[in-house]
């Protein structure tokens, strides 16, 4: 089977059919379904489409799904109404990229990486490569996997098109086929390192950094401080604690969730760091960076939709985007009709703000989507195309199916800015 966009003939990621036996099938990252169900073969069968934002019309008794007659060795479409305004790409971590496509026999050269899942991506640009860092990673071997950060490289363009199907290629760090923790930091615990950007040191010297913290009982922090990429082990290593459990009851603001750069009107260059909007400043120096006596805390504002009601964020970013001459921000919202799965886009003409009216562009039906990640530096400067990704899992959602190969992975979406539909963003 092929899922395709009804609007632009796309083929479709994540798309899940469900038989009346519950036997369930989700498209690859071609959009391809291989039907392996001998059951069915000849005989017409009802297959309800569930695809987060992408829909099939509702028929008399309210079910949403097609009935058809698979039949082996032929190839049946299953065309999807885009609902969202934000198209999806494709999963761009994970095993089985393409495995539905292979089982038909086709995507032979395709070779997946030694990851299963991974959780959370932060990027930097750092002699000519583009730095990949994920926290927690799921590997095939046994169910603990990685728990101290997993990066990979790849080219700071890495893609060359921003249609489907995706196909990532992640060098992983050490070697591709051995990937390693790459921020162990001292004390027990998982090690989560966010706010990753570059800053010049008073030589002139380019180093990247972060803040990392360590994790106690799944979400609790124990220890919080910053750390730089050393080239020469190829980790991240502590460069001083911040702040310990017993000091006070949570960490102080620190550069952390995820940084922009920005260059105020006067032409002094800052770091921001936000999640989703900017939280505390820096000058644009190593120097600054680690020192917290130069850190200037900022107060996020509140974002309100059409209708003035309060959109609660959850985690996201910002970027200014020179397509719209504006910045922007994409965000997932706190408690809204899914657990964190709903996405919405606002506008400022500063980083600043004040922001306009929060555009909601995306929903996940009751399936977390959280921590996105904005990659405005990955498209030419000419083109209305934002690209962003975040973590899909079922954490924190009302226990739905689990979603085989996608749960737990980093999904690419796409907001095409000049849509009508965000003319709203610019109030």
């Amino acid at each position: 089977m092929k899922v395709i966009d009804k609007d632009n003939k796309w083929p479709v990621p994540l798309v899940e059919l469900r038989t009346t036996g519950e036997q369930r099938f989700v498209s690859d990252n071609a959009g391809v379904i291989a039907l392996d169900a001998p059951d069915l073969m000849g005989r017409e069968s009802w297959f309800t489409v569930v695809g987060h934002g992408y829909e099939v019309p509702k028929d008399g008794f309210g079910y949403r799904g097609v009935k058809l007659t698979p039949v082996a060795g032929k190839t049946l479409t299953v065309e999807v109404t885009r609902v969202n305004v934000a198209k999806r790409i494709g999963r761009l971590t994970g095993g089985g990229l393409f495995a539905e496509s292979q089982k038909c026999g086709d995507e032979a050269g395709w070779k997946d990486s030694p990851i299963i899942g991974c959780d959370s991506v932060q990027t930097a640009v750092l002699g000519g490569k583009r730095f990949w860092f994920w926290g927690d990673t799921t590997l095939p071997g046994y169910p603990l996997g990685i728990f101290d950060m997993l990066g990979a490289t790849t080219p700071p363009l890495p893609f060359t098109t921003f249609e489907p199907p995706l196909r990532p290629k992640f060098d992983y760090l050490p070697a591709a086929d051995k990937p390693r923790a790459v921020a162990k930091m001292p004390g027990s615990g998982p090690t989560w390192v966010f706010g990753v950007t570059t800053v010049p040191n008073a030589l002139g010297a380019t180093t990247l950094v972060g803040s990392y913290t360590k994790i106690e009982n799944h979400l609790t922090v124990r220890r919080a401080g910053l750390c730089w990429w050393n080239s020469q082990t190829g980790r991240f290593e502590e460069w001083k604690e911040i702040w310990t459990k017993g000091d006070s009851s949570k960490p102080p603001p620190m550069p952390d969730g995820n940084a922009v750069a920005w260059t105020d009107p006067g032409g002094k260059a800052w770091r921001l760091f936000g999640n989703p909007l900017p939280h505390l400043k820096c000058a644009a120096t190593f120097e600054a960076w680690q020192d917290p006596k130069q850190w200037e805390r900022l107060t996020p504002e509140k974002l309100k939709d059409a209708d003035g009601k309060a959109v609660v964020p959850h985690t996201g970013g910002i970027a200014f985007h020179p397509w719209r001459g504006r910045w922007v921000a994409v965000f997932s919202q706190k408690f809204g009709t899914s657990a964190f799965g709903e996405i919405w886009y606002a506008e400022a003409d500063s980083p600043l703000g004040p922001w306009g009216t929060a555009v909601k562009v995306l929903t996940h039906d009751n399936y977390t989507f959280y921590n996105t990640r904005l990659h405005a530096d990955l498209t030419p400067k000419g083109s209305p195309v934002l690209l962003f990704e975040g973590t899909y899992t079922a954490e924190f959602a009302k226990s739905p199916p689990i979603t085989p190969r996608y749960n737990y992975n980093q999904i690419l979406y796409r907001l095409d800015l000049d849509d009508p539909r965000l003319e709203k963003a610019k109030r």
